[in-house]
């Protein structure tokens, strides 16, 4: 399956299943059993910001970035559902709004050297082209601007409950498109390693600032070893990773 097919096949299963994910990964919260914003404090001051959004999705996180006072709010997203929820989310804010429906791999009209802050909540692992990808994010940020994202951790989907215990399933080390059991086969996720990640990051032209892993666990959790992101697997493999990256000066 080539890159386009891989789109197709991955905008028609979110267009079917986007009311599913509403509101869901969102700011402050970075991704499942992980520290939140409120706690980490990456983006500092948003108040009079511009922000682009990377998978924007229902728009949530722009409403987030619209209370912290951002003066614009900029988005992308592969389907038409989600930018409409967006729009409706968004439509009774005072700070500019901009919506694109768009693979986050092509540049449907944003402007360069332009965002103080880009940010990708759960939905950079979705390209199909990496480094296209990071290119152009590095394209859209001020010198100075500030990149960050979050996605599962790739250690996470390599390791299932079976037989009443965890085990390695999968090789780490075989990166690659591979069609997603989360999603019951209907999408195809690229695996790729956390050095993977920040190698191409670091080729892009971008500054490495923070990479967390930690796991964030309620004190009181069911027993629930077999569901996809459950506590008892957090404990001992992280299920999200976040990192913050700098354009230079």
């Amino acid at each position: 399956m080539n890159k386009s097919d891989t789109l197709s096949m991955n905008k028609s299963s979110w267009e079917r299943e986007a009311p599913r994910f509403f509101g869901r990964a969102a700011l402050p919260d970075f991704g499942p059993l992980a520290p939140s914003e409120d706690r980490l404090q990456l983006f500092g001051e948003i108040s009079g910001k511009k922000v682009l959004d990377i998978g924007c999705g229902s728009g949530h996180s722009l409403a987030y970035m619209a209370d912290k006072g951002a003066e614009e709010l900029w988005g992308l997203d592969l389907t038409s559902a989600q930018i409409e929820a967006a729009r409706q989310v968004l439509g009774n804010q005072q700070a500019r709004v901009s919506l694109f429906e768009s693979p986050m791999e092509k540049n449907p009209g944003l402007p360069v050297d332009y965002f103080d802050m880009v940010y990708s909540i759960y939905a950079l692992g979705w390209t199909v082209d990496l480094k296209q990808t990071l290119n152009h994010i590095y394209t859209y940020l001020k010198p100075g601007g500030a990149f960050i994202f979050s996605w599962e951790h790739p250690i996470h989907d390599r390791i299932s409950f079976v037989n009443g215990a965890f085990q390695l399933k999968k090789s780490y080390h075989a990166e690659g498109p591979e069609l997603n059991e989360a999603w019951k086969n209907t999408v195809v996720i690229h695996h790729r390693k956390l050095s993977t990640y920040v190698n191409t990051l670091v080729d892009a032209g971008f500054m490495i600032e923070k990479i967390i892993d930690d796991a964030f666990l309620p004190e009181e959790h069911p027993d629930d070893h077999g569901k996809w992101y459950s506590v008892q697997k957090a404990a001992l493999v992280p299920a999200t990773f976040i990192m913050k990256v700098k354009k230079p000066l």
